[in-house]
């Protein structure tokens, strides 16, 4: 897969679907795109999630929490880069075949909750898909930051339109471990 270079001069290219071969096309779609859970016909950002939790439990296994914490801190920075290259490759600046960010900010919440049984994990899952498909208040705000890009004549859109896909999921994570902290205050 080629990536669009910058032109000044409209843009008139039509957005690419994403599908298993495009995913295969370069490392950073078939991180994006959540190693294929993004693929998803139906609710691909609860896909995403729900590989993110399993993944999580998988990790733990082997990886200290130090060690998680190291890989989340990690995932967030190549997130912004993946998402980036995946969303320009789409033509689309937020698609929803991305879930890397719903991956990344989902082992963040599950990395700062555990260890909490099968239902704490449950509240998490439901309050983060929540918060990240209704997009209240702070996440709606968060979401909107990267919206009126235009590509067609600002250098650094892909780059804004990377960060926007990540950030309003890490905004979502954080109201997501604050009502918990909350919840278990009370």
């Amino acid at each position: 897969m080629t990536e669009i270079p910058f032109s000044p001069a409209p843009v008139s290219l039509a957005p690419v679907r994403p599908t298993a071969r495009f995913m295969l096309t370069h490392p950073a779609h078939f991180i994006a795109l959540g190693f294929g859970s993004g693929l998803s016909p139906v609710a691909p950002g609860t896909a995403g999630t729900l590989w993110g939790w399993l993944s999580f439990l998988v990790l733990q296994q082997w990886l200290s929490a130090a060690q998680l914490g190291w890989l989340i801190a990690a995932s967030i920075p190549v997130g912004w880069w993946v998402c980036t290259v995946t969303a320009r490759n789409m033509r689309v600046l937020d698609p929803g075949s991305i879930v890397w960010d719903e991956i990344a900010a989902f082992w963040l919440v599950l990395w700062l909750v555990m260890p909490t049984g099968l239902t704490g994990q449950a509240v998490a899952f439901a309050l983060f898909r929540y918060f990240d498909a209704a997009k209240p208040g702070p996440v709606g705000w968060a979401d909107q930051l990267s919206h009126g890009v235009n590509p067609a004549t600002d250098r650094h859109a892909w780059s804004w339109a990377g960060f926007g896909i990540m950030f309003d999921d890490l905004v979502a994570a954080g109201c997501t471990l604050l009502v918990i902290a909350l919840w278990r205050f009370w």
